[in-house]
Order: C-alpha cells, then structure tokens, then sequence
C-alpha cells in the first residue's frame, strides 16, 4: 500500500482479494446509444443544471461503448492492482478534509478542499446522487464498478487541475476536456449543447464554442484522470500536478469570462438568477 495512505486512517480499507469477484457481471446490459432519450434528458437538465440525474440518464443513453476494454487494461496492469489496492474507494478519501489539510499549503489537497467547502459539495454526495438514480439497477458485482465509480468521482477533480469553474461554461469545458480522456459522447452531447445555449442566452462576443472545443483539446495532452493515483497527487503543489498531467491554461474560457465581466455580467450567474 502506498505509504501516503497512512494519513487517512479508517479510510483507507482492505479490498476484497481480486479473485473474489469476476472482472465484469455479465448482466449490465449492452451499451446501446439512445440519442431521442438523451435529449429529452438534457432539455430536463437545462430546467436545473443542478439535476444531476439527469447527466446519469444522458450518460447512460449516450455510453462510452469501450469502457469495459479500457477498465480491464488497465486494472489487470501491476499500476491498475497497485492503485485500487491503496485507494480501494476515493470518496472516503477525499471527504477527509482533516486529513487532506494536513498535506502544505498551496498543494492539491488543499486546492480540493477549498473547492469543495466554497462549493458545498462532498464526493460522497455525488455517490449518493448516483445511488439514488442506478436505485432500479442492478446491483452488479464486479471488478468493474470500482473503475466506474473512480470516473464518477474525480469529476470535480478535474474542475481544480484544469481551472474551469462550476459556471455553465466550466462544465462544459470539463465535458469537453473529458471526452478526450472518456470518449463517452455524452461528455461532447452536452458540452456543445451547453455550449449552443449559452451562446444564445449570453449573446455575443465570447468565444463559447471556441472554449469548448480547446477543452477538447487540452484534454488530449492529460492522461486518463481516474487512472491516476489519487494519493500520490494530492500532496503535491498544485502547479506541479498540472505539470505532471499536461495540463495547460484554458485561454478561450478566461476570454469568455472577460467578455462578459466588460459587458457587466456575472459568468456564474449569466441568466440573472442570483439577482432574481
């Protein structure tokens, strides 16, 4: 176990030994692409873009049809079984904020925490949220969940090593940058979706579009987030693991913002709600 999983105490627990459970539970059902499906979804999604079921349901209408072959490449390699051994669920850990605090000042673990407080979002509460909507599925047991629900549950990692906000255009920009690393084309689905009626709310000017296709891009250049070891990241400064990751400052989104704060809009608040 990696030695930085001492700081987290009860969170860290014994996995059940691999050969306890089959790589995949044949009973998940196909993949299959439902497009009509996923824009009922997002249509619903655009009346609360805090509604996170309905993100499950897109996802699940518009899968990434390769997972299973990415997940067992790499959780049957010797860094895949070394990292799901020392980070057996990444909830626990990153709700530990105590212990997350004790890493320096200016590292990644720090930078997590302060998202997450200033948020007001916890990891588990995106597990929850999930719980909730896969209640009628399942349950499966499989190696393949742990792999599922690390994808699940880096996203708001993601937001702190990339820089994009929780605005409607960072997360679009997070979609965008996520395709390149988990080609579900719901990540694509909704991020120009978003995109487009952003563009149509906020008028013109910003780059929109423009922002959302460099996510895209600079998601190609940053390895697979929920491949990489959670335990060995958050200690370091932040700078550092963007370094480490290829990640690179998103200049269309910092534009678009720019736009707007000239034009007297808020780019977290861009519908007006907050002064409703």
């Amino acid at each position: 176990m990696n030695a930085l999983s001492s700081n987290f105490g009860s969170a860290i627990f014994a996995v059940e030994p691999l050969a306890t459970l089959p790589f995949y539970d044949e009973r998940r059902p196909f993949p299959r692409m439902q497009p009509a499906k996923a824009l009922h979804h997002f249509r619903e999604l655009l009346k609360d873009k805090e509604n996170t079921e309905e993100v499950f349901h897109i996802f699940e209408s518009l899968p990434w049809q390769g997972i299973r072959a990415a997940a067992e490449r790499f959780m049957l390699s010797p860094r895949g079984q070394a990292i799901r051994a020392a980070e057996p669920a990444l909830a626990p850990i990153l709700d530990d904020h105590a212990a997350l605090r004790r890493y320096p000042a200016g590292s990644l673990a720090h930078a997590y925490c302060d998202f997450m407080e200033r948020e007001g979002l916890t990891a588990q509460g995106l597990a929850d949220e999930f719980a909730k909507f896969a209640r009628d599925r399942g349950p499966y047991h499989d190696q393949f969940r742990w792999y599922l629900e690390r994808m699940r549950d880096v996203h708001d990692m993601l937001h702190i090593v990339t820089g994009y906000g929780r605005d409607a255009l960072g997360e679009a920009c997070v979609l965008a940058f996520t395709y390149s690393q988990q080609p579900a084309p719901a990540n694509l689905f909704i991020g120009y979706m978003a995109g487009l009626n952003i563009r149509q709310q906020a008028g013109k000017g910003a780059p929109v579009l423009r922002a959302i296709r460099e996510g895209q891009r600079l998601g190609k250049a940053c390895p697979r987030m929920c491949e990489q070891s959670m335990l060995e990241l958050l200690p370091l400064p932040l700078d550092e693991v963007r370094r480490r990751l290829k990640v690179t400052p998103a200049m269309r989104y910092a534009d678009c913002h720019a736009v707007w704060r000239a034009q007297g809009v808020d780019p977290f608040d861009l519908l007006g709600k907050k002064a409703a």
